[in-house]
């Protein structure tokens, strides 16, 4: 199913009171099950070759669609959010209990062990881990590019930290957040290096949709220490292709159907 088609299927409309949130959790908070449908979401979806699966999702962002995707621009966090919505349906179609996780780079797990091992180990028991790797399609490909994603990070220590954050998250107004925001969303970026580290690519390597649920978050968190914040109606009205999305349709998770767990006992800012 294209973007489109699955907007369409799956509407930006406030859940009903029989439907549960999808807490999104920290991929090192994650039970085994949860981690298990998570993974089998990303197998099921790197199975296909059609509109459902893992390439066309991740060829939405770059190559080889018109690079939908919003860099430097008032779009960037709103964007990503619709992306990351319209992405964890779809995985959601294949396995009903995945739920998309986030990846605390600033965790004290992170600055000592980098990438965490759920996305970092290439097996899992005897088969390859769906989180670690993927095949970048052919039409995709640019400049005999390699097949498959790769990484090179840089010393966990050199992640962004908390105290980083903290600064970021006291910045009333929205426009100056997020143009802070998505320096520190590059900076991981180019740590991860690699596949990680191109647009058009980047989308590719599993881990992209960790740290930007990561992203999203730290927005959520900058929403409820900001419950009020002035944002142009010429913003809050601007479509969000290739979703039939506008920013003022995002602002809102829990109409989205989703809500972010409390971290851990040391969680960026208290929930």
């Amino acid at each position: 199913m294209s973007a489109h088609a699955h907007a369409h299927a799956h509407p930006a409309s406030p859940p009903s009171q029989a439907r549960a949130l999808r807490h999104r959790k920290s991929v090192e908070n994650l039970s085994t099950a949860q981690l298990k449908a998570l993974r089998d979401s990303y197998a099921a979806a790197e199975a296909l070759t059609d509109d459902r699966g893992f390439g066309h999702w991740a060829g939405i962002h770059g190559l080889p669609l018109p690079m939908y995707c919003q860099h430097g621009t008032r779009l960037f966090l709103p964007w990503h959010r619709a992306y990351l919505y319209f992405f964890e349906l779809a995985l959601r179609d294949l396995v009903p209990d995945a739920v998309l996780a986030w990846w605390d780079w600033t965790s004290a797990g992170s600055h000592a062990n980098g990438i965490p091992a759920a996305f970092a180990d290439a097996q899992v028991g005897n088969n390859p881990n769906p989180l670690y790797q993927t095949t970048v399609p052919p039409a995709a490909r640019q400049n005999n590019q390699p097949q498959e994603t790769s990484r090179s990070p840089g010393s966990p220590g050199d992640l962004p930290t908390r105290p980083q954050v903290q600064s970021v998250l006291s910045l009333p107004d929205f426009l100056d957040f997020q143009g802070q925001l998505e320096q520190i969303h590059n900076s991981v970026h180019v740590w991860v290096g690699g596949t990680m580290g191109e647009i058009p690519w980047a989308a590719y390597d599993p881990i992209f949709f960790a740290h930007h649920t990561m992203i999203d978050r730290l927005w959520r968190l900058w929403q409820i220490r900001h419950p009020n914040p002035h944002l142009p109606s010429s913003l809050l009205n601007q479509a969000l292709p290739p979703f039939p999305m506008t920013v003022a349709q995002t602002l809102d998770i829990k109409g989205l159907g989703y809500a972010y767990a409390a971290a851990t006992a040391h969680a960026v800012v208290a929930h």
